[in-house]
C-alpha cells in the first residue's frame, strides 16, 4: 500500500458510518482534526516550494520539515496541489488583511499606503513561489480559478473597498460594479505580470506609477501634479 493509499484509508476509517440498526441514534463522530499546526505547515510549504519548485515539492518533504506524520497532512490536504494553493493563499492574505485597510482621507493616500514592497530576499522568494505556481497550472489548468482566488482576489477586494469608500465621500463619481471590479484588478494583474513574465520584483515607484497614471484616471480622479 502506498503512503497516499494509507492516508486515504486513514481518512475513511477515522469517521465511522452511522449505524443503520438504530435510525434515531446520533451519528458517531470520528477523531477531531487539529488545525493548530496549519500555519506552520503552510509556511513550511512555501519554503519548500521556493527551494524546490512545484515538481520537486512532495508532501513527504513538508511533513519532514515540520516533523509531522504524512497522514496528518493527507487528511487535511488530499493532494499536493491543494496544499500549495492553500499555502499561497495564506501568504497573500497575510499581505492583504482587512484590518490593515488604511484611512488617510483620500483615495490616493489610501492606495499608496497599501504599497508595501518586500525586501530583496522576500521578493526573490516570492518570484520563485509564483514561478512554481505557473508550473503547477501548466500541469493542472483546471486549478486556475482557485489560484486566481488565492493570488489576485485578496488585494482586488481591498482596492474595491477603497474605491467604494471614495465614492461615498464624493471623491470620485459612481461606477458600475463591473467597472469597479475591472479597475480593482489592474494593480494585482500588473504585479503578477511584472513578477511572473518580466521577472522583476515589485518596487514602490512602479506601484505608485500604476496608481497615478492608470488607476486614478480610470476612476475619474484627477492625476496628481508632479
Amino acid at each position: 500500500m502506498t503512503p497516499l493509499d494509507a492516508a486515504q484509508q486513514d481518512v475513511v476509517t477515522a469517521v465511522p458510518p452511522a449505524s443503520s440498526d438504530e435510525p434515531g441514534a446520533p451519528a458517531k463522530l470520528g477523531r477531531k482534526r487539529d488545525h493548530t499546526r496549519d500555519p506552520e505547515i503552510l509556511d513550511a510549504t512555501i519554503d519548500v516550494l521556493a527551494e524546490c519548485g512545484y515538481d520537486g515539492l512532495t508532501i513527504d518533504m513538508v511533513a519532514a520539515r515540520v516533523k509531522a506524520g504524512k497522514a496528518t497532512l493527507y487528511r487535511r490536504w488530499p493532494s499536493k496541489a491543494e496544499l500549495v494553493i492553500d499555502a499561497v493563499a495564506c501568504m497573500k492574505q497575510a499581505q492583504s488583511r482587512m484590518e490593515d485597510l488604511p484611512d488617510t482621507g483620500t483615495l490616493r493616500g489610501d492606495l499608496v499606503a497599501l504599497v508595501r514592497p518586500p525586501t530583496l530576499e522576500d521578493a526573490e522568494r516570492k518570484m520563485r513561489v509564483m514561478g512554481a505556481v505557473v508550473s503547477m497550472l501548466s500541469r493542472d489548468p483546471q486549478l486556475a480559478d482557485a489560484v486566481n482566488e488565492a493570488i489576485s482576489e485578496p488585494r482586488a477586494r481591498l482596492n474595491r473597498l477603497l474605491f467604494e469608500r471614495a465614492i461615498e465621500r464624493g471623491e470620485i463619481p459612481p461606477r458600475s460594479d463591473a467597472e469597479l471590479d475591472q479597475i480593482a484588478h489592474i494593480g494585482p494583474s500588473m504585479t503578477a505580470y511584472r513578477t511572473l513574465v518580466q521577472r522583476q520584483p515589485m518596487s514602490r515607484d512602479f506601484a505608485i506609477g500604476l496608481i497615478d497614471t492608470i488607476v486614478l484616471p480610470a476612476l475619474g480622479a484627477p492625476r496628481p501634479q508632479a
